[in-house]
């Protein structure tokens, strides 16, 4: 069943955070790691909605070779590698705890077609064999030079090879961006932060990018779809507490400040609870395009 939406108009002009959605838990595994117990964000049970309409827009043949850029903790190469069983997909991410998440995920699902690289993917050497196919669910947005970082991608790929990534539209699109960063920013602004998750919303921009890196055929397809939170509001609160932006903005106030900041946050999750859980709107955009 589709989730009620619930929608809230705020006027309060307000600056873009990162407020970084992270990598997936695969449910297996504890979600905790590292040397001092890093969480990984639920991104998989967030974007599911969003993801169905990826999945649906990849169009893998049982024989392609994929590469899943911003692979986090191996969803999307698993799915894709089950929808190429002749042919492989190799998974990518510069979290070293999220290929090893990856990597564990995959062994448990006894998939033997799928490879990970720790890596940035801007700048790192791919396998010599080219990709058939390119993939990214969120993981391209935040690369230091995104025209250095698709050539090189581009290079990984075969001649007519496909792109096919997911980004979020505009911040001012995206409730879950303007409603949770009024509530942790309440009347005083905080510094502009640098695009980050909404550096590839414009597709004027988009399009300057990938013809300088080597593609063409850019095209945008529009989804609108909500991202879910959590059950309930406690358990989407301790999800947006986890946020690196939410905990940067936090430890910037003050104690009174920030236990304030925190009760307005609650209280804007309380007023998106649903029958299903918490959701706030949300839209991104789906873009293809192919190498020349």
């Amino acid at each position: 069943m589709r989730p009620e939406r619930h929608h809230r108009a705020d006027d309060t002009e307000t600056t873009a955070l990162e407020l970084n959605p992270g990598g997936e838990i695969p449910s297996e595994i504890d979600e905790t790691g590292g040397e001092h117990g890093e969480r990984l964000i639920d991104y998989d049970a967030e974007l599911r909605l969003h993801y169905q309409r990826l999945r649906q827009a990849y169009e893998i043949r049982r024989t392609d070779r994929v590469l899943d850029i911003g692979c986090g903790t191996g969803q999307t190469t698993c799915d894709a590698a089950r929808s190429a069983p002749a042919g492989s997909a190799h998974g990518v991410d510069s979290s070293a705890l999220m290929i090893q998440r990856a990597r564990h995920l995959s062994s448990l699902q006894g998939l033997i077609n799928v490879t990970y690289q720790h890596a940035d993917a801007e700048t790192c050497r791919f396998p010599m064999e080219p990709f058939d196919i390119a993939i990214s669910r969120f993981g391209t947005m935040f690369f230091a030079d995104p025209v250095a970082a698709f050539a090189n991608i581009g290079r990984a790929l075969r001649p007519a090879a496909r792109l096919v990534m997911m980004v979020w539209q505009a911040h001012e699109q995206n409730e879950w961006s303007t409603s949770i960063e009024h509530a942790l920013v309440g009347t005083t602004a905080p510094p502009r932060e640098t695009p980050g998750l909404f550096s590839l919303a414009d597709p004027t921009s988009v399009n300057r990018i990938l013809n300088s890196a080597g593609f063409s055929e850019a095209n945008f397809t529009e989804v609108n779809e909500p991202v879910f939170y959590g059950q309930d509001v406690a358990a989407a609160l301790d999800f947006v507490n986890r946020f690196q932006s939410t905990k940067d903005m936090l430890q910037r106030l003050e104690p009174a400040s920030a236990e304030a900041a925190t009760e307005r946050l609650r209280q804007t999750l309380a007023a998106h609870q649903t029958r299903e859980g918490v959701w706030l709107d949300s839209r991104s955009w789906i873009i293809t395009a192919q190498r020349q």
